[in-house]
């Protein structure tokens, strides 16, 4: 347990211990309200230890943890109105009616836990698009990179030229992959393969035929790419 998750504990030890003095010491009528506001405090706190595993803890990076911040909100919101709820149900327990004060508690309890399940659906389906997002960039990026690389292997201009403006198309294509495009990227890295065989070999004559080729084909994703947006 790290000391953030030991503070949130000690806190809401601390929290468990002034809400029972407060619910105790005053002379509040003891019925079924009294007792309904009690128990539904008690799970208010008690709440807030599921809240900060999932909001916290469940997440192995940081930014699980950021995104688990809106969850621990809903939580504490919750115990607040809860706790603020039950004292007042208290003070009134002598004569407010007992489906009265269940029916607030349940709907609240409800709505709090709906809320912290909700959210956490939420930051799970984020995370998910994260790392599929970072996924679906390696292809180009490793396509930059080889395209980017080919210049400095020629010495003469002209060629140089040529593989520098084939290096910024694709440093300036959409970086993110599809299904649609993975397979012309596949044929794209097998042409950078073969464009760079070339290079080290200085056949200027396959160099400009494949600049072509490559071009073509990196013209053609572009076009899949504008269209499935």
């Amino acid at each position: 347990m790290n000391k953030n998750a030991q503070r949130g504990y000690m806190i809401m030890g601390v929290v468990l211990v002034v809400f029972c003095c407060i619910s105790f010491l005053p002379p509040f009528a003891m019925n079924a309200v009294f007792w309904s506001a009690f128990v539904f405090g008690l799970i208010a706190i008690l709440l807030q230890i599921y809240v900060f595993r999932i909001s916290f803890t469940a997440g192995s990076d940081a930014k699980s943890k950021f995104y688990g911040f809106p969850i621990a909100k809903i939580g504490i919101i919750y115990l607040i109105a809860q706790l603020a709820l039950s004292i007042i149900e208290m003070c009134t327990a002598a004569f407010l009616p007992i489906f009265v004060a269940l029916t607030i508690n349940v709907l609240l309890l409800a709505a709090a836990l709906i809320g912290c399940i909700t959210a956490d659906i939420v930051r799970d389906e984020v995370l998910k698009q994260d790392v599929k997002t970072k996924i679906d960039v390696t292809n180009m990026r490793s396509l930059q990179s080889l395209a980017a690389s080919l210049s400095g292997l020629c010495d003469d201009a002209a060629v140089k030229s040529k593989l520098q403006g084939l290096a910024d198309a694709f440093r300036y294509s959409d970086p993110v992959s599809s299904e649609s495009t993975r397979q012309l990227e596949y044929e794209l890295g097998i042409k950078l393969q073969e464009l760079n065989g070339a290079v080290s070999e200085k056949d200027n004559v396959s160099i400009e035929s494949l600049c072509r080729s490559v071009t073509g084909m990196l013209e053609e994703r572009n076009r899949i790419c504008k269209m499935s947006k």
